[in-house]
């Protein structure tokens, strides 16, 4: 898979995914921005690349202004040319069950996720669009996104959003040949290792080496973040071309298509339908197998 020539952004690429995603595009051969909030952190990431032999800069600023996404976009001008590829990965997390949640913490998150990811896109698209070779978006979404998540009403509404967006951006951006997909991934990272049945196995393998087992790595679809980069730099390369408007999940062992959503039963009732008719008809039509919700607890 070769990169050579493109150039990417990678938001939030001081550590985590955000740094997978970032050396993985810079070993695939392209010249990387890296954003982060901890100049410490995003300048060891452009040393590790630079060091390998690869092309970074570094931005240092917290996304979700027109201003930090026009920077981003301009580094990447000024440094490297051109740009071909928006990582919109930057996030934050302040959970809180609905009841407990301040409006400061539903605000801050959906700032750096939701806005933080159109800001960056549309300043990619307009640069993308001014070029007139095509790009590609590809948006960081989450299972939380997609089933929602306890405790996380901030998270998964931007994330859901992210989703819709990349549809929408598929449409919009057809004519000018960039490609808009959003990534689910799940992988070994601080936030999950707060989760009771990762947790213990994620710190085992961090202080010895043990690899994953197959109940998490297959059956959940988790392994580390290395794993879910190799599909960032799939949808940045030419051979992802004609791909757009998916959401698709990426994990351990386990790459996925996730479904749009779609009526998956309906019912017609001649003039309409009254409450009392919704009531006597509800159990054994359109209500008899209801959708699930949350994500599912982990099977060890």
């Amino acid at each position: 898979m070769d990169l050579s020539g493109k150039v990417a952004v990678v938001t939030g690429a001081g550590r985590g995914l955000g740094r997978a995603y970032a050396e993985a595009l810079a070993q695939a051969g392209a010249a990387v921005v890296v954003n982060d909030v901890d100049a410490e952190a995003a300048a060891q990431v452009v040393k590790t690349i630079s060091e390998a032999g690869g092309r970074a800069a570094e931005v240092v600023a917290p996304v979700g202004t027109a201003e930090v996404a026009d920077l981003l976009v301009g580094t990447a001008v000024e440094q490297f040319g051109r740009l071909d590829v928006m990582v919109t990965n930057a996030g934050i997390l302040r959970d809180r069950v609905l009841w407990k949640m301040s409006d400061e913490d539903f605000d801050a998150v959906v700032n750096v996720h939701l806005r933080g990811t159109f800001t960056c896109a549309r300043s990619a698209a307009v640069r993308m669009r001014e070029q007139g070779t095509g790009g590609r978006l590809i948006l960081i979404s989450s299972p939380a996104g997609q089933r929602g998540n306890f405790g996380q009403t901030n998270y998964a509404a931007a994330k859901a959003g992210i989703v819709a967006m990349a549809r929408t951006w598929a449409m919009e951006l057809a004519k000018a040949g960039v490609m808009v997909n959003a990534m689910v991934p799940v992988a070994a990272t601080e936030m999950t290792k707060t989760i009771p049945a990762f947790g213990p196995v994620i710190e085992e393998s961090e202080r010895n080496g043990t690899p994953f087992p197959d109940w998490l790595r297959k059956g959940e679809g988790l392994g580390t973040v290395q794993d879910v980069a190799s599909l960032v730099v799939f949808l940045a390369s030419d051979a992802a071309e004609g791909i757009t408007g998916q959401a698709i999940g990426i994990g351990g062992d386990k790459l996925a298509l996730w479904t749009h959503p779609q009526e998956k039963v309906t019912a017609y009732a001649d003039g309409g339908w009254s409450a009392d008719a919704i009531a006597g008809s509800w159990h054994g039509s359109v209500g008899s197998q209801p959708e699930t919700y949350g994500v599912p607890a982990p099977k060890a």
